[in-house]
């Protein structure tokens, strides 16, 4: 789903994001519920970036990745947690590209994410290239999303990539070797 956002450009670049694992919902400006399975993840584009809630057997967890006000908890390269019964999984990277590279690989994005059933998409008013995207599925048993947030003033593209499973217990891994 690609819709344009009625709101101001928040993030001013890559720089300015941060990650919060926990945080209740905030305003969104679009959302897709999706269900994966099990699993129900809603997709959340805000003013200032995403936010992903998801419920599934054994406990939710949302993951906000935005310009935060008083946040002091940069937008990490990578974090591995435990969340309840669940294995949370984050990895994060900024890749630099010239305005024509920067183009092209923007249309590339919206055109994937738009099209996708479990894919939602915003571009912000004042450039067709500044957009936050978001894309869900389920694989292996897991629950994976990644997002792309981009910033056509700096050349800078932001991409996110997440997994959510279970955790398996050693004990159990052990046992099926026998």
């Amino acid at each position: 789903m690609l819709t344009t956002l009625t709101t101001a450009y928040t993030d001013t670049s890559a720089a300015d994001l941060a990650w919060a694992l926990g945080r209740e919902p905030l305003p969104a400006l679009a959302c897709l519920d999706v269900e994966l399975t099990d699993a129900k993840l809603q997709l959340r584009l805000l003013g200032a970036s995403h936010q992903v809630l998801l419920e599934e057997e054994g406990g939710s967890c949302s993951e906000t990745v935005a310009c935060i006000p008083g946040s002091s908890t940069p937008l990490p390269l990578g974090v591995a947690k435990r969340v309840g019964d669940w294995e949370y999984e984050f990895a994060a990277r900024v890749e630099v590209l010239t305005p024509g590279s920067f183009a092209g690989r923007a249309q590339e994005l919206l055109a994937l994410v738009s099209d996708h059933p479990h894919g939602l998409a915003g571009v912000f008013p004042g450039s067709p290239h500044a957009f936050t995207a978001l894309l869900a599925q389920r694989h292996e048993g897991q629950v994976h999303w990644r997002t792309w947030h981009a910033y056509p003033q700096d050349g800078q593209l932001v991409a996110t990539r997440t997994r959510v499973g279970v955790r398996t217990p050693a004990s159990q891994a052990g046992r099926s070797a026998g």
